[in-house]
Parts: C-alpha cells; structure tokens; sequence
C-alpha cells in the first residue's frame, strides 16, 4: 500500500487482501472495465494503483446493483453435472451464452467440476450448485442491467419466431449439442419431412438468431 498526497493507493495484491476477493476475479472486472465504471489506474513505482477510497466505494456500488434472477431455475439435483445446454437452462440464457463464457469468463464464473473431449472440442460440465453460487454472487455481475446481458429468453426468442420450423430447429440444436449441422437436419427431415437441404437452412437461421 503507498501513500501520496494523504491518500492510500493500493496495487492488485493488495486489494485481493482488502476485498477478499482472487486476483482473477479483480483482473475482470478491470478488463470490463468500460462496462462497469471501474476507477482508472495509477502507476507507481511501475505498478498499477488504485486510489484504494475510490475504489472501495465503486465496488459497493457495484456489488450492490439491483439484479433480476427471476429466470434462475432452482429445482433439481444441486450435484448433478451439466453440459452447457442443461448450464443455459438452469440461467435462462441462450446456449450460445455459455460458450461465449467460456471463452471469455465474467467474475467468478465457476471451473468446470469435468471436461469431456470431443472430436473437434471439448465440453464442459458444472453443477447447479456451483451456477447458484455464482449468480447469488453479485460480483458475478448477473442479472444486471450493467453487467453482461443475460441474452434474451430462448422461449421469447421461439414465440417470436415467424417461421415455426425455426423453433424446431432450435429445440433439436439445444437437445442435440454435440451433432453437426448437417446432423440435425438429417434428424429434423426424417422426424419432420421436406428435405435435408431445407432443414439444414433452417437450422443455420437458428443458430443465427440465437447469436443475435
């Protein structure tokens, strides 16, 4: 910790030890940092610093945000390991959301509890106990109007859908994670009708709406 002008500035370790919180979790939020409002930093003897009054009152402010976890699901086996599309269901987010945290975590987003190797990638599993945890923690910034979107309702999303195969196609995506495009459209034709071709059209609008 260092003094300047009266003031106390703290560098990261010291505001892991200040806050509690991992140096992980601090280095997202300063990464998000245009999206969340975090304080700016100073250097200091090479270091980055945080004006520690500054930044005391920033994280209450943040940690304290109204949040609407109203499409949390909190039934079910709190044990049970989930792939992303049971991980999307228990949040009420899109699949897609899940990747996108994958690749890119929000704070304290929860290690995976196991990780399954596919052919071309890998996917990976955590329980609804680990997801609650995570988005009762309001540094995990969900469900805020601030934070990351949640992503729209996939079941608004479908109702909205004007073509109806478009729900289809959408449902059959979430239920079948692993399959190739061409996959799930050899599935939806045979269940369906109309050919291969058409439906593997349909499914590439689902997947593109989803993204939206």
């Amino acid at each position: 910790m260092k003094t300047v002008d009266g003031r106390q500035w703290a560098n990261r370790e010291d505001l892991i030890e200040h806050s509690g919180y991992g140096g992980t979790t601090l280095k997202r939020l300063w990464r998000d940092r245009r999206a969340n409002g975090h304080p700016d930093a100073r250097e200091i003897d090479g270091v980055m610093h945080w004006d520690l009054e500054a930044w005391d009152q920033w994280f209450t402010e943040h940690r304290d945000r109204p949040r609407d976890l109203s499409r949390v699901d909190r039934s079910g086996d709190p044990d049970e390991q989930l792939p992303p599309a049971g991980q999307a269901r228990v949040l009420g987010v899109d699949p897609a959301r899940i990747t996108q945290y994958s690749k890119n975590p929000p704070p304290e987003w929860p290690d995976p509890v196991r990780v399954e190797e596919l052919r071309t990638r890998t996917r990976e599993y955590r329980t609804r106990a680990q997801l609650w945890a995570w988005v009762d923690n309001p540094v995990s910034g969900f469900g805020t109007k601030g934070g990351r979107p949640p992503g729209p309702d996939p079941k608004k999303r479908a109702a909205k859908a004007s073509d109806p195969r478009v729900r289809l196609a959408a449902e059959a995506l979430v239920a079948m994670p692993d399959r190739k495009a061409g996959e799930v459209a050899a599935a939806l034709a045979e269940r369906h009708g109309q050919s291969v071709d058409t439906w593997k059209r349909i499914v590439t609008r689902a997947r593109q709406e989803a993204q939206q």
